[in-house]
């Protein structure tokens, strides 16, 4: 069922009875429980008079104003660190909906359908995943040569070129779901008259500084996360290696330095310097990259596994399909990566090398295959919703 209503603004607004089922799917508890009293906006310490989340996120929820939901940059400058829950007096949970209301808006945005079951359905997920993994693996597997010598021969056994030509594929298909995704965004979040660049004349006057508080600040630099969203501040003070922002940090940049150390190696192959696979001391560039970031990214998803097995406070209370297939399989890469790289430094080959080697390369393909369609699409989605949010917050106070 829906119906018009008039909002503050005197427009028309659609709204639908159907969207809080919905929602509940991805995850979120029953937030009619929420009668509005406005203290999750006034104990969060990123609100602001223009950005009253998750207090605007959770009304447009109630009256089923889809558009406005997917349309809010607020949904995505949640980090949930959980005062919110703490504090509401109603126990309407509005942390674990501000990510319910995400993984919505992540599917939602993905035009193939994937995502919407990937989050809804762990039996789907299951499958899927580890059909993905399966034929990845398979398929790479059956172009495999046989080797032999004392020292691992990996791009023997499963030819460089066939990594390669199959990594494009993939990287081609996280393009398709990205940019996808993406134009979808992009169309309903700055199609939002308040969301302009402007301090004066030029509607294009605060784009570069908004560009730099997204990308820079936030999504590198991690600083409102790093100085306000860290630890419950009526609780003990976690030592620095514990901390929200650490493990996190720890979890993404191990993944991105990975990724880094991945495509470096290859750009040395390709101009001669070294050739893929060859063993180099630990202390080598690019292997020294390689091992600090698989050390960081272990480190945070063991740490985040703990705690999600633990359910050691309110924001790791519920965790869904999308949380659990999105942290084992990046434990999974990195500690495959780590045993992988153990068997390159023995004296002799170990047979079991190359099965290491062939779960580690399908994994990560894996992996970046299901960016978009899962909690790594936060990482897509975030820095643009940053940025809109910034432009829009310069508009207000310009206003």
């Amino acid at each position: 069922m829906s119906v018009l209503v008039e909002d503050r603004r005197a427009e028309r607004v659609r709204v639908e009875a159907s969207l809080l089922p919905e929602l509940r799917r991805f995850g979120a508890v029953d937030i009619s429980a929420c009668f509005n009293c406005g203290n999750c906006t006034a104990i969060c310490p990123l609100s602001s008079d223009d950005g009253a989340f998750p207090r605007r996120v959770i009304r447009y929820a109630q009256l089923g104003s889809r558009d406005r939901l997917l349309a809010s940059p607020e949904l995505w400058t949640c980090y949930q660190c959980g005062e919110c829950t703490r504090t509401c007096p109603r126990d309407a949970d509005p942390a674990e909906f501000m990510a319910a209301a995400r993984r919505y808006a992540v599917a939602s945005y993905d035009r193939t359908g994937l995502a919407r079951r990937l989050a809804t359905s762990a039996a789907f997920a299951g499958v899927f995943i580890g059909l993905l993994v399966f034929l990845l693996a398979g398929f790479m597997y059956s172009a495999h040569r046989p080797v032999s010598g004392s020292e691992l021969a990996l791009f023997e056994f499963l030819p460089a070129r066939l990594i390669h030509d199959l990594g494009l594929v993939v990287l081609g298909l996280f393009g398709l779901g990205a940019v996808g995704g993406l134009v979808e965004m992009v169309r309903r979040v700055f199609r939002d008259g308040r969301i302009r660049g402007t301090t004066g004349g030029s509607r294009f006057d605060g784009v570069g500084e908004a560009a730099w508080y997204a990308v820079g600040r936030e999504s590198i630099g991690q600083t409102r996360y790093r100085e306000e969203c860290t630890e419950d501040r009526d609780g003990p003070v976690d030592p620095w290696y514990l901390r929200r922002w650490f493990v996190h940090a720890a979890t993404i940049w191990g993944f991105l330095g990975l990724l880094a150390a991945t495509i470096l190696d290859y750009l040395l192959d390709l101009t001669g310097v070294k050739r893929t696979g060859t063993a180099v001391p630990l202390w080598y560039p690019v292997r020294l990259l390689g091992t600090l970031a698989g050390l960081a990214l272990v480190y945070g998803t063991s740490v985040a596994i703990v705690r999600r097995i633990r359910r050691t406070d309110c924001v790791f209370a519920v965790s869904t399909v999308s949380d659990w297939s999105f942290v084992w399989l990046l434990w999974l890469a990195g500690v495959t990566g780590f045993v992988l790289e153990l068997a390159l430094y023995l004296p002799k080959a170990p047979a079991w090398g190359y099965s290491v080697f062939l779960i580690h390369v399908a994994v990560a393909m894996a992996l970046v295959v299901l960016a978009p369609f899962g909690k790594f699409a936060h990482a897509i989605y975030r820095p643009v919703a940053l940025f809109a949010y910034r432009l829009k917050g310069r508009a207000g106070s310009s206003g």
